[in-house]
């Protein structure tokens, strides 16, 4: 049947009775999950939600997205039902007394893709059995090759007393096969899950260990005021990023570039690259492409 989600048995569709069971409260961590069939970007859903008033901890799964989005613009699309997409809102800056929560400052949301992607790391590694690796500051790698991307948006409160939302999304390559890998406009290929090797290519498990240790590593940072050294974040990220350490190049937004050694993360989640002419200190929005 032309259509259905049936076609493909490789990619059963997800359940949304069974992720709101799981994921939801007051079972789960999540105040609010939706999953669509088709949309054209998870975080344009989210960010228009946030806009219109959403409290925190809606989620958003589609099973297929026409114009997802990265970091600069670029656009990418994957087959249905071959990968987990999906958008989290955040309001990070408002405190939440009955959690615990006070409100976190703004200087430290640049923690939070790269606190996604150590929730990556570890869904991958519980689920697939797979030990991935994280280039800063958006890339889940699998060998040297792009399996997942995550990319965080701010939008505005409503007043200008009001914080910003964070917009979090993942995208995630899951039974992708060679034919279907996206050309990454980065230069690194791409590699899904099922050709990497993995145990599991189950998408209902593996997008519910996702959004637990997203929710768990949110809570930690949340609780030590957004303090990614207090709450254990930054070790975390740290043991999992394959950019520090390492030679790199950086394309920066006036067309310049500078080369050095990528030597650490701040408390702010910047990367510490230190050049032939001094130490550089670079945010995530300051980048074009880091190699």
């Amino acid at each position: 049947m032309p259509g259905s989600p049936y076609t493909d048995l490789d990619r059963p569709p997800l359940s949304m009775t069974r992720l709101r069971r799981a994921l939801v409260a007051p079972h789960g961590p999540w105040a609010r999950l939706e999953l669509r069939t088709e949309t054209g970007s998870t975080n344009a859903d989210v960010a228009e939600a946030a806009r219109a008033g959403e409290p925190e901890g809606l989620v958003v799964v589609a099973e297929r997205q026409t114009a997802g989005r990265g970091r600069r613009g670029r656009v990418w699309q994957s087959p249905p039902r071959a990968g987990i997409t999906t958008s989290v809102l955040l309001r990070p800056g408002e405190a939440v007394p009955d959690r615990g929560w006070p409100a976190a400052p703004p200087t430290g949301y640049g923690w939070l893709p790269l606190l996604a992607g150590v929730a990556l790391v570890e869904a991958v590694a519980r689920l697939a059995e797979l030990e991935a690796t994280l280039k800063w500051p958006n890339d889940l790698l699998i060998g040297d090759a792009k399996c997942a991307g995550v990319l965080a948006e701010a939008v505005p409160g409503r007043s200008p007393d009001q914080p910003p939302a964070i917009v979090l999304g993942i995208g995630l390559n899951v039974t992708l096969r060679a034919d279907e890998l996206p050309v990454n406009p980065t230069g690194l290929p791409a590699t899904s899950l099922q050709l990497a090797g993995a145990a599991a290519t189950d998408r209902d498990p593996l997008l519910r260990a996702l959004l637990r240790a997203l929710a768990d590593w949110y809570d930690r940072w949340r609780a030590a005021g957004g303090d990614a050294v207090a709450s254990g974040l930054r070790d975390a990220y740290l043991a999992a990023c394959a950019t520090v350490g390492r030679e790199v190049r950086v394309l920066l937004p006036g067309g310049d570039d500078l080369t050095g050694t990528a030597t650490g993360v701040d408390s702010d989640g910047q990367l510490l690259v230190t050049t032939p002419t001094g130490d550089r200190v670079l945010a995530a929005g300051d980048v074009l492409h880091l190699r």
